[in-house]
């Protein structure tokens, strides 16, 4: 079988691959910052010879979204110059790749779900740098490599809304959270389980785009309405307008993926997001 590298294993969707992909544990390979410098080229390819690695996910991104405004070298070498080491060692070695994007590389304008084609314009340094990485994986162009574009991730692992508000769901009588963002979460399970599942049947010459999220719409508001609900807790959640929340780095009005290409392709069927929802807190034993 073969030998697969999943960079960023320790966030939330290479943790989540890690979970589901327990039982083929021989043909896996888990690097995190520590055990593989992926802003290094030389590095990538002796780690990729020697452990003779077939395919490469990857899942590792700096995904600091206001701390990018501040610390964008950083930003870059990670979702861009490492991006692209990855797609020229991918195309040399002959390598299926995969590459996880965000939605993020859209100014959030749009009136109706982004298609992969829509004109990208981001809005700060976290998805310049992504969209760099993007336009650098398709100017290399290896072969059976796609990048999946995603949005609003969560899981049981790493930080993510849905255990912020939990816990501030536990700390607060009342929490105040953004109406005026609309889009999709994703559980990282889901996401996890679609990369796997689709693996054996990429197969391009040139690089695929994908969007991929979990089905539905709502707001930052609603979604963690839903978790209280689901969670039993007894905090007060008030509609704020972002005006409200000022943050460093501005974040897209807009983020609902159209994901048609996708399941078509692969002959997909993707859970909406309360079951979702329902299942990542259920694993979380938040779900009462």
């Amino acid at each position: 079988m073969s030998r697969i590298l999943v960079t960023g294993s320790s966030g939330q969707v290479g943790s989540e691959i890690k979970v589901l992909s327990s039982n083929y544990s021989d043909i896996f390979l888990f690097t995190d910052k520590e055990e593989l410098d992926i802003t290094n080229k030389e590095d990538i390819e002796n780690f990729v010879e020697e452990n003779r690695i077939e395919i490469i996910i990857n899942c590792a991104a700096y995904t600091a979204v206001d701390r990018a405004e501040e610390d964008e070298i950083l930003a870059d070498k990670v979702n861009h110059l490492a991006v692209k080491y990855l797609a020229e060692i991918s195309k040399k070695k002959n390598i299926k790749f995969i590459h996880i994007s965000t939605d993020y590389v859209f100014d959030g304008r749009n009136f109706r779900p982004y298609v992969e084609r829509d004109k990208t314009n981001p809005n700060g340094v976290y998805g310049v740098t992504k969209l760099a990485g993007e336009e650098a994986l398709e100017a290399v162009n290896p072969k059976n490599s796609i990048m999946i574009r995603t949005a609003w991730v969560y899981s049981s692992f790493g930080v993510n809304f849905v255990k912020t508000i939990l816990r501030l769901g536990k700390e607060k009588k009342s929490l105040g959270v953004i109406f005026d963002q609309v889009g999709t979460p994703t559980y990282a399970r889901d996401l996890a389980k679609t990369i796997l599942d689709i693996l054996p049947k990429i197969k391009n010459n040139t690089v695929e785009v994908y969007n991929y999220s979990n089905e539905g719409v709502l707001s930052w508001y609603d979604f963690a309405k839903e978790i209280m609900q689901m969670a039993k807790l007894d905090c007060q959640i008030n509609p704020i307008e972002t005006k409200s929340y000022p943050t460093p780095a501005k974040r897209p009005h807009y983020s609902v993926l159209n994901k048609a290409k996708i399941k078509e392709r692969f002959n997909l069927s993707i859970p909406f997001w309360k079951d979702s929802l329902d299942d990542c807190l259920i694993v979380m034993g938040a779900r009462r």
